[in-house]
Formats: C-alpha cells, structure tokens, sequence
C-alpha cells in the first residue's frame, strides 16, 4: 500500500480529496494536515510515502514546506493540489521536484489518473532496480511511467473497464512509438496480460489502436498494438 498524506487549510477539502484517495486502489490515507507544521511533523514520522499539498497554508506556503522538507533530507514524493496556476508558482513547483499538479477544481477522474501513473511510476522504478539494468531506455521507462495519457478515455467502455486503466494503457502505447504486444504492454503498466488484451482488443475495435501481425517461425502470428493519433 501507498500511504499518503493529505495537506489542506480546508477541513472539508481535506475530508473530500482523503475520501478520493481511499477510492483508488493501492492507496490509502496514512494522515491529513491543515498547515505545514503538521504536514511536516507527519512527514518526519517516517511512513509517508506520498504529499498531496495544497499551496495555500496558514503558516507556509506549501512550497516553502517543500524546500524545507528537501533541507532536512525528506525524499517524500509530492503531488501539489491547488487553486495556485501561476506560471512562477508551477515553475517552483518543478525545480523542488513535484511530480504532478493538479489546478482546482479537479474531478475524482483526474485526481485518480495522476496517482495511477505515479503507482506506475513506483513499479518501473522497482521493477528496473531489482534487474540492475541501466542505460537510455530504462532511464525512458523511468520517466515515461510518470506521464499522464494526453487523449481523452474511450467513450462506452465495456462493463468491468475503467478509464484510468485504458488511459494509462494509451500512455504507454502513446510513449512508446512503436507497436507493442500484450505481453509488453503489461509488463509496462503492471497489469496482467489478459487484462491488458481485453483493453487493447477495445481501443483497437474503437479505433485508438492499429493492429498488426508479427509473424515468427512457428506458431500463432503475435497481435501488436500501436497508437493512433487523433
């Protein structure tokens, strides 16, 4: 589980985005703040995994928490919410190493992508260090799993499908540049292979996709996916 910390001056704010995150899976609400003394004092407890920060604070803004939490040696991941779009406000944002941020008023959809492709990015970063590999293409990986999907979900989705899932699948056929299988599909974004077929065989039917065929020496041709442009 991913436990993660839910920093906003708003009591009622706070409630509703820790009750969003107790709808993804994989997550959960470990504690909330409501300025940036207990966000830190939270943080030093050492079972944070995940900040979501709201700017506004009573006491600090929360960049300057960041920048804080950074000086005193806290890695702790950061997802900045907040109505705060200015173009000085996301710069600083970017330079203290947020990993996402997300304007208000945003939609349990939105929220749920950005943890979504931030659980990705957790798998690729496990999955590469524990094979040692290194270079280009694993650093590309690394990267790339933080990436939200830049199209829009699939209209009608079959029974059982959610939309974070086909955009994270779309993310990753979309980054990738070339055709993939199901079998590299799932191993991208951590799902099983029937799961990342059913999805595939949908966008592919809904025109997201192109299908082709590799064909080997022997055996079945391979079905491989590329994305689509819109």
């Amino acid at each position: 589980m991913i436990d993660v910390l839910v920093v906003d001056d708003d009591f009622r704010v706070a409630e509703i985005n820790a009750k969003y995150v107790g709808k993804v899976p994989g997550f959960r609400v470990a504690a909330r703040a409501h300025s940036a003394a207990q966000a830190l004092a939270a943080v030093e407890h050492g079972t944070i995994d995940l900040v979501l920060l709201d700017h506004y604070l009573p006491d600090q803004t929360g960049l300057e928490l960041v920048h804080r939490m950074r000086e005193q040696g806290h890695g702790t991941d950061v997802i900045m919410i907040t109505a705060a779009s200015d173009v000085t406000t996301v710069q600083r944002a970017m330079r203290l190493g947020a990993l996402h941020y997300l304007v208000k008023p945003f939609t349990f959809a939105a929220l749920r992508t950005r943890l979504d492709s931030y659980a990705a990015l957790r798998r690729t970063v496990d999955r590469v260090g524990g094979r040692g590999l290194t270079g280009q293409e694993q650093v590309d990986r690394i990267f790339g799993a933080l990436r939200t999907s830049p199209a829009s979900s699939a209209p009608g989705l079959p029974s059982g499908q959610s939309e974070p899932t086909t955009d994270l699948i779309c993310g990753v056929l979309h980054r990738a540049g070339h055709p993939l299988s199901a079998h590299e599909v799932a191993a991208e974004t951590g799902l099983s292979r029937s799961t990342a077929q059913r999805y595939l065989r949908h966008l592919e039917q809904a025109g997201r996709l192109r299908l082709s065929l590799k064909y080997g020496d022997t055996g079945r041709p391979e079905h491989r996916y590329a994305w689509v442009a819109p």
